[in-house]
């Protein structure tokens, strides 16, 4: 007499490849469905516990479809959080536009604050003027922290992303200075969290961090977020440095001696244009990044994130002085 486990595997071998995919689809969903009720968990948590939580809103992939986790926990009321962008004055156009287009669809107020405004209140000091200012946003998020009151922030930053992030809690302190010490991190069991903060310090809360790169895409496609451009092929002037495609801007020019291409690539994540890199690619729907990112074996970020190279330790560093 067959077991039960070789009824299945032999009622599996039968099934017909529509058979197959609905099944597989039908796995898919629930994973997503699980995904976003935990999101939307945490998200009611923070509008019921903090005063006045903002929504870090720079345009990429991870903070839209967080903007749509918002918009869906509180559906049909308003979403409950003001938005933030942290603008390095180095952003690609298309992200701009989109930022503002959609905050707008969303019936969102977007609050900007820029590194440019640092720079020149004396806040931050470039070394070079065509330097990357990822690094330096740090001090414009915390200015902007203090001047708006925010007790807390939202951000889309995801655990599989890179090993500085993989350390923090989905509730992450701050304290009175905006730093974060990865060695003193409150316990999480159960979805359980502590969220009590003293005058001047502040909560980052990540309703994404059990999410993947392919987790996002799927929902992606699932709820037919609108993205920008950038993230789908296309055609772009760059210079191979070693594995990395460096895109030709006025921001980033060729070094000397550095030979100009046109590649037809897409980003992966989309950041300051100083420190981020476009990946060749053909996919120009979502099915075909999907495709793409299930048979690739280099993470988003070490694809793609110039800064992110010289040192894993850096990521760790910026994040215990207040970065992202």
């Amino acid at each position: 007499m067959l077991d039960t486990t070789q009824i299945i595997i032999e009622n599996q071998n039968h099934l017909n490849v529509d058979d197959q995919s609905r099944i597989s689809l039908s796995n898919a969903n629930q994973h997503l469905d699980w995904l976003e009720s935990e999101a939307i968990f945490i998200l009611r948590e923070v509008a019921a516990e903090f005063k006045n939580p903002v929504l870090l809103f720079s345009g990429g992939k991870d903070s839209a479809v967080l903007l749509h986790l918002a918009y869906k926990a509180f559906h049909p009321e308003k979403i409950g959080f003001v938005l933030l962008h942290i603008d390095t004055g180095h952003n690609y156009g298309e992200v701009i536009e989109y930022r503002d287009r959609i905050a707008q669809c969303y019936d969102s107020m977007l609050h900007v604050r820029s590194v440019e405004d640092s720079i020149r209140r004396g806040t931050v000091r470039l070394r070079d003027p065509l330097e990357s200012r990822n690094a330096h946003q740090s001090v414009t998020l915390l200015e902007a922290i203090e001047e708006l009151a925010f007790d807390v922030c939202l951000g889309g930053a995801r655990r599989d992303e890179e090993k500085a992030r993989a350390k923090e809690r989905v509730f992450s302190l701050r304290d009175e200075f905006g730093q974060w010490d990865p060695k003193n991190q409150r316990p999480e069991l159960w979805m359980l969290f502590n969220t009590r903060i003293r005058p001047g310090e502040h909560m980052r809360v990540f309703p994404l961090s059990n999410w993947t790169e392919l987790d996002i895409w799927q929902y992606i496609e699932r709820e037919g977020i609108e993205l920008p451009p950038l993230y789908f092929a296309h055609d772009r002037t760059v210079v191979r440095r070693g594995e990395i495609l460096a895109p030709v801007t006025e921001i980033t020019p060729p070094k000397p001696g550095e030979t100009t291409e046109t590649v037809r690539c897409r980003f992966r994540t989309v950041g300051d244009i100083s420190c981020t890199a476009p990946v060749e690619s053909t996919a120009v729907t979502i099915d075909e990044i999907i495709a793409e990112i299930r048979s690739c074996k280099i993470t988003e970020r070490g694809a793609t994130r110039l800064d992110d190279r010289a040192s894993e330790a850096a990521m760790e560093q910026r994040k215990k002085e207040g970065y992202f």
